[in-house]
C-alpha cells in the first residue's frame, strides 16, 4: 500500500515483510528450494521489469497456467506491481474452455509451464488476439522463457500508483451454470487479508502454511498466498495433484502450522490412515471450506487428530472466506459467524430481512474483498452486487447463537409435496449410519413430472446384500425424518463425482438416474 490511499496489491503484500525485517526469512518451500523474503522481492521485481520490456502494462490481462510453484509467486506479484492484471486460470479446463477465457479477457500474454504449452498450442487459432507466450520451465528457441527474461533485469521496480477501485486480479468462476464468468477484484481486495488469517488465527513470522488445493482457487489464492506472505507466514508450495499420502508426506517433512483443504481430502486422509499419524496432531489448525463439511466428518477428525477443522466458506465474488468457526468458538455442522469486518444478512423469498433464529433465507455478504463485478456481464452483476453488498445465492439459518447453516445452493434446495427440503439436511442424516462414506440427494421427476428424492451413497464395507441393506435405511430414516424428505430410491456407487476443487457434481448424479 502506498500514500494518500493510493494502492499496489503487490506492494501491499510484499512491503510489510520489509518493514518488519524478514529479508532472511523463509517466504517460500517448494520441495529442496526456499525462497527468502529479500529473494521473493528481488524475483518479483525482476519479472515485473521484464513483463515490461514485452509492453505489458496497466490494466493488461495475463493468464497464467502455472503450477504451485514460486514462479507462481513471481510472475503474480510481478504483473501486480506494474498495474497488470493476473488471471490464474484453472490447470484442468479443456482446451476450448482455455481459449474461451484468453477470448473473453483480451489477455495480452499467457505465462505457462510447459506441461501446459500443448493445450494452448491446440486452440492458439482460436485465439483472437496474438498474445505473448512465456514459458516458465524450459527453454523453448522460439518461445520467450521466463527465467532468462528475469536474470537480465533489475532487482528495483517501483509499483505503479494505483486507486482502491481500480482492477488488481481476475478470476474466473467454474462455469456450472454456463460459460466462466470474469470476476473482477479490485486494489481493496488486499483490505481482507489480516482479518481471520490474522485477527482471529494469529498467523505471523514462524508459521507454516499449506493448502491441498491449488493456488488458481479462491480459497488458496486467498488464504495460502495473499494473507500469510502479508503476514510474514512460510508458504508450502506443492507442485503436483495431491492425494492423501502426498500431504502426509507434506505434513511430516515441512511441518505446516496451519492445513486448509476440503472435506472431501480429510476424508480421505482418515479413510487412508494417514491422518492418524503423529504429525498431524502438531498442526496448530485445520481449515476447510468449499462444501459443507459433515458432522460425521468432523468427529473422526477429531478423534485422529485430536483437532477440530474449522468450517468456513466464501466465494470467488468475495475471495476470502466471510463465514468461519474460530478456535475458541467452533459450532461443529455450521459455518460459523462472519469473519471480522464481515456484515452478513438473510433475506427471505419476499425480500425481508430475517431476523430470527432457524428461518432460511438467501444470504448477502458485505466486506472489503467483494469484487467489483463481472466482466462484460452487466446484468449478472447488477443481479448480485448492489450498493456494496453480494449474494451469495446460498440459502442458510442461523441459530440462537449467531452460527449459520449451509443449506445449499438456491438450485439445490427442492419442493417435495409442497415442502421445502433442504439435501444436506437429509445427507446428514443418511451419514450418521456408520457404513456409509459418502451420501448425495438429489431431485428427480417421476412419471408424472413431480420432484422425489434419489439418494446415491458410498459404502465401502458393506457386506451383505444391497437390497437388505437399502430397506434397512429406508426404515430408519423413516424413523428420523419426515416421510416427505425420506429418498424414493438408493443408488449405489463406488464414488461420488467430484470437481476438481472435491465439489459435488449433482448434476452427474441427476444424470445418472436417467441412465440407472
Amino acid at each position: 500500500m502506498l500514500e494518500n490511499n493510493i494502492f499496489n496489491m503487490a506492494e501491499s503484500v510484499l512491503g510489510p515483510s520489509r518493514k518488519r525485517g524478514q529479508d532472511d526469512d523463509p517466504a517460500l518451500i517448494c520441495d529442496e528450494e526456499i525462497v527468502t523474503y529479500r529473494q521473493l522481492w528481488d524475483r518479483v521485481n525482476q519479472a515485473g521489469n521484464a513483463f515490461i520490456k514485452f509492453d505489458i502494462s496497466s490494466g493488461d490481462r495475463a493468464i497464467l497456467m502455472v503450477r504451485d510453484t514460486p514462479e507462481f509467486f513471481y510472475v503474480y506479484l510481478g504483473l501486480m506491481k506494474i498495474g497488470a492484471v493476473p488471471i490464474a486460470i484453472n490447470l484442468r479446463l479443456n482446451p476450448s474452455d482455455i481459449a474461451y477465457t484468453m477470448n473473453d479477457s483480451q489477455a495480452k500474454a499467457i505465462i505457462l509451464d510447459d506441461v501446459f504449452l500443448s493445450a494452448y498450442q491446440s486452440i492458439s487459432e482460436d485465439v483472437d488476439l496474438e498474445p505473448e507466450i512465456i514459458v516458465t520451465d524450459i527453454n523453448h528457441s522460439d518461445l520467450i522463457y521466463l527465467p532468462e527474461i528475469m536474470e537480465v533485469e533489475s532487482i528495483e521496480l517501483k509499483p505503479v500508483k494505483l486507486k482502491q477501485e481500480d482492477p488488481a486480479l481476475w478470476m474466473y468462476s467454474s462455469g456450472t451454470t454456463g460459460k466462466p464468468k470474469g470476476v473482477i477484484h479490485s486494489q481493496k481486495l488486499i483490505l481482507g487479508a489480516d482479518y481471520l488469517m490474522g485477527d482471529v488465527l494469529g498467523v505471523g513470522p514462524g508459521d507454516r502454511i499449506f493448502g491441498s488445493s491449488k493456488l488458481f482457487f479462491a480459497f488458496s489464492l486467498a488464504h495460502c498466498f495473499l494473507a500469510p506472505i502479508k503476514l510474514g507466514a512460510t508458504v508450502i508450495l506443492y507442485p503436483d495433484w495431491p492425494d492423501a499420502e502426498a500431504v502426509a508426506n507434506v505434513v511430516q517433512r515441512h511441518k505446516p502450522t496451519i492445513l486448509l483443504s476440503v472435506p472431501t481430502f480429510y476424508r480421505n486422509m482418515l479413510r487412508e490412515g494417514v491422518a492418524n499419524k503423529s504429525e498431524f496432531r502438531n498442526v496448530r489448525c485445520y481449515i476447510t471450506a468449499g462444501e459443507k463439511l459433515p458432522l460425521k466428518l468432523f468427529n473422526l477428525w477429531l478423534e485422529a487428530t485430536n483437532r477440530p477443522i474449522l468450517e468456513g466458506i466464501g466465494a470467488t465474488e468475495t475471495c476470502f472466506l466471510f463465514l468461519a468457526n474460530r478456535p475458541d468458538n467452533i459450532n461443529a455442522g455450521t459455518c460459523g459467524i462472519p469473519t471480522p469486518e464481515t456484515e452478513v444478512k438473510l433475506i427471505s423469498n419476499v425480500g425481508e430481512i430475517i431476523t430470527k433464529p432457524d428461518v432460511p433465507g438467501v444470504l448477502w455478504v458485505k466486506m472489503d474483498s467483494v469484487a467489483s463485478g463481472y466482466w462484460n456481464m452487466e446484468e449478472a452483476t447488477n443481479e448480485v452486487f448492489k450498493d456494496g453488498w453480494y449474494c451469495t445465492n446460498d440459502m442458510f439459518t442461523f441459530d440462537a447463537s449467531g452460527h449459520f447453516e449451509y443449506h445449499g445452493r438456491i438450485d439445490d434446495i427442492l419442493k417435495i409435496s409442497g415442502q421445502w427440503v433442504s439435501p444436506i439436511e437429509i445427507e446428514e442424516e443418511v451419514l450418521k449410519n456408520k457404513l456409509i462414506s459418502e451420501a448425495a440427494i438429489v431431485g428427480v421427476p417421476n412419471q408424472d413430472g413431480l420432484i422425489r428424492l434419489a439418494l446415491f451413497i458410498v459404502v465401502p464395507e458393506l457386506t451383505g446384500s444391497k437390497e437388505t441393506f437399502e430397506k434397512e435405511l429406508i426404515g430408519s430414516l423413516k424413523t428420523s425424518l419426515s416421510i416427505y424428505k425420506c429418498p424414493r430410491k438408493i443408488y449405489f456407487l463406488e464414488e461420488m463425482p467430484l470437481t476438481a476443487t472435491g465439489k459435488l457434481q449433482r448434476f452427474v448424479l441427476r444424470d445418472l438416474v436417467k441412465c440407472l
